[in-house]
């Protein structure tokens, strides 16, 4: 059974408190309650961080040290989960009520599902959500679900075309492309003036959908609950991204760890552009060879026939509903600090991330940093997924489709036909084709 922020309260009503009269209970807000003492707060939680640990890890152990001087008695068992494994991993944990952790970094699309399955605790009337109209509003509502809210947003992002000026401006390039037209004729044009290789193009259903976006297309229709993965609008877009590839414009994409190859060879200035997203602006920054925050350009990803846009990306912290109750006051308290807008500043200032607070725009950690101003007009440009608690199953699918597309040489409409007979069968079964 699904736990709700009233089962909290219940728990720990000096950590949060709620308005209990809308449940038909006596209303009691936090200036009834005592303060309490930080020092007194002990617990022992386990954390999963889904980021990279080699590039942001050691910034999330550094916010922890910080939130240990004013809570010393709550221990943070911290343990770096791969993204990749993260989203099964949870679910088959927190169905056998033994071995989730108490605290998650979820992706945005995990959060929907993991509520709609019972698996974390509803946050609504909680000290976490007293400030709620200081989050923004898109990041906010990835962790909305049935009428309540499961988690509060960590970081947003989305992608962007990433390009080494040096590169570029030896090209005789003055401004990054616009256009997927524009991006291959300047990525030939790099490969022909330069050492290094225009463009690559990662071959991964997530970094398919600008291609997609951009000719107009989308997965899913919500309203009319139909499959449109397989549009015309996303056989186009598909068809862009495997030309790039086909012409040369872009180098051939590793069958094995492609993202690693990709961002190797970025940092090692042999591939001039590349889409990626926030979360590498350290590892490129702190590469050796690479020519610092200077060298770097960050601009929206290039647009299609109809638009341009990334997808709205992003993690979320939630809170798993089979965690013992006697550790509700200290995972609040951590969540707390660790979406505090003073700690997504520090977060911002290390690693370039982009805050979800509004707050947090304020803090001049965040107002000077360039990155979070150079990402800007693409978080503005960037497409909304939908909230579903199916979405988290769309890219599995989309993966196979991609290497299909782009590595094995497939039809791109008979991948995209795969992939929608995939959906209706496994995934969004209650939706038309």
């Amino acid at each position: 059974m699904r736990r709700t922020a009233k089962g909290i309260a219940v728990l720990a009503s000096t950590t949060l408190a709620l308005a209990l009269a809308a449940c038909g209970g006596e209303d009691k807000t936090t200036e009834e309650q005592p303060k309490a003492d930080p020092a007194a707060l002990k617990a022992e939680l386990t954390w999963w961080d889904t980021s990279d640990p080699k590039n942001e890890g050691p910034a999330f152990q550094e916010l922890i040290a910080k939130f240990n001087q004013t809570y010393p008695n709550v221990k943070i068992s911290y343990q770096s989960v791969p993204f990749g494994e993260a989203q099964n991993k949870f679910k088959t944990a927190a169905q056998a009520k033994t071995g989730a952790p108490d605290i998650l970094r979820a992706e945005v699309a995990w959060v929907p599902e993991f509520a709609s399955l019972g698996h974390l605790y509803a946050l609504d009337g909680s000290e976490l959500l007293a400030d709620e109209s200081d989050f923004l509003e898109t990041p906010l509502a990835s962790n909305k679900y049935d009428g309540k809210t499961y988690g509060v947003p960590q970081v947003t992002d989305t992608l962007s075309l990433m390009y080494n000026k040096e590169l570029l401006t030896k090209a005789g390039i003055s401004t990054p492309p616009k256009t997927w037209a524009e991006l291959k004729t300047a990525a030939q044009t790099i490969k022909q003036k330069t050492d290094a290789e225009g463009l690559y193009v990662n071959p991964a259903g997530y970094f398919m959908l600008p291609f997609m976006y951009g000719e107009g297309g989308d997965l899913v229709d919500v309203q009319s609950k139909k499959i449109t993965v397989s549009s015309d609008q996303n056989v186009a877009g598909l068809k862009i991204a495997k030309d790039l590839i086909d012409s040369g414009a872009a180098a051939k994409p590793s069958a094995n760890d492609s993202y690693g190859t990709m961002m190797t060879l970025f940092k090692e200035k042999k591939v001039a552009m590349i889409i990626n997203g926030p979360w590498e602006v350290n590892n490129v920054k702190s590469a050796p060879t690479f020519g610092g925050l200077e060298n770097l350009g960050i601009a929206p990803v290039p647009g299609g026939s109809a638009k341009a846009g990334g997808p709205v990306g992003g993690h979320n912290y939630t809170i798993w509903s089979g965690m013992p109750q006697e550790k509700v006051d200290a995972a609040v308290a951590f969540v707390k600090f660790m979406s505090s807008a003073e700690s997504q500043a520090f977060l911002s200032e290390k690693l370039g991330l982009l805050p979800t607070r509004k707050s947090a725009y304020n803090l001049d950690a965040v107002k000077n940093n360039p990155i979070v101003a150079a990402y800007q007009p693409a978080v503005e440009a960037a497409i909304g997924r939908p909230w579903i608690p199916e979405a988290g199953q769309f890219f599995g699918p989309l993966d196979q489709m991609a290497t299909e597309v782009l590595i094995q040489n497939k039809d791109p409409k008979a991948a995209l036909d795969t992939v929608a007979k995939k959906y209706k069968a496994e995934v969004v079964t209650s939706y038309g084709l």
